[in-house]
């Protein structure tokens, strides 16, 4: 197992959370560079990506690093039933650092303890995913000018959304108070609400967005996720229980922006995306940047 791999947001320490945030800026002011010049970089997606997978991409390319890899497993041999096992060691070959998406939990855990080389996980079903939350905390420390001591209101899917999970995570080193907003069938898992009430972080669960929306200096939306349900019929009940609109936004302090981690569906109309507080677009731009820079720490470069 490589110790440089980045599986869950837990691998990394506030002092390396702070340190990779440092880096990104580095990159936002210079994204070009040649540190990635005779390094292989294999990107290996299981699952279906449009954002993760191309900011991962163009953060290579950026670099002056070469990609090799997939974004269809179907055109590969686990489509004639070669196992991860295999598939990860027989890439383990071929390149300097692993990036990988696959549905299932654990997955990327799995690969990182058979590969030699770094394994970045960019997403394994509803458990984690490190780099978005690099990228949204990157995102919150721009728009807020610090980390500490804020209101962080997370709506929607929190059972099966693993940015949720994540973030979570990430930010109980910051000291902040958290408000879950969610239909009973979607709450925050039990597991991540012991994790909280162990570090002594408060948190306040609501089922109407209005009643904290005012309250909030980070709205993060999530979208429903039709994927993650085995019943069409309970997709149905719960997936449009929150739109917002830029009307709900009239009375929010001036410092709150909205983010998301993208794709949208119903979630925030499209009448929000001109309010000065929307910032998923610009949130989406800043994982080129994090990328650099969880890229630069898992590969031990210097600049």
């Amino acid at each position: 197992m490589n110790t440089r791999s980045l599986v869950s947001i837990t691998d990394y320490s506030r002092a390396d959370i702070l340190d990779v945030l440092q880096t990104a800026s580095r990159f936002e002011e210079n994204p070009n560079s040649n540190l990635l010049a005779g390094k292989v970089v294999a990107s290996l997606f299981f699952e279906p990506s449009t954002r993760t997978r191309l900011s991962f991409e163009t953060a290579i390319s950026r670099m002056g690093g070469r990609i090799v890899g997939f974004s269809d497993a179907s055109s590969t041999s686990t489509s004639k039933g070669e196992s991860l096992k295999d598939t990860i060691k027989m890439v383990d070959n071929y390149c300097d650092l692993i990036v990988m998406r696959h549905p299932l939990e654990g997955a990327a855990r799995f690969a990182s303890e058979i590969a030699s080389v770094p394994v970045i996980n960019a997403g394994d079903g509803a458990n984690q995913h490190p780099s978005q939350t690099m990228l949204d905390l990157y995102s919150i420390y721009k728009t807020q000018g610090r980390l500490e001591n804020l209101n962080i209101c997370m709506v929607g899917d929190l059972k099966y959304g693993r940015t949720v999970h994540s973030l979570l995570q990430a930010m109980s080193n910051f000291s902040p108070v958290f408000h879950f907003i969610s239909p009973r069938e979607l709450e925050m898992p039990a597991s991540y609400k012991l994790f909280l009430d162990k570090l002594q972080i408060p948190y306040h669960e609501h089922r109407e967005l209005d009643e904290v929306i005012n309250k909030a200096d980070i709205l993060y939306m999530t979208r429903v996720q039709r994927e993650r349900f085995a019943d069409p019929l309970e997709y149905e009940k719960v997936k449009n229980v929150y739109v917002l609109r830029n009307s709900m936004l009239a009375g929010t302090r001036e410092n709150l922006r909205i983010l998301h981690p993208l794709p949208r569906v119903n979630e925030i109309n499209e009448d929000v995306d001109e309010n000065a507080k929307a910032y998923y677009f610009h949130q989406a731009r800043n994982g080129v940047y994090t990328r650099q820079a969880i890229i630069f720490k898992a590969l031990g470069l210097e600049s």
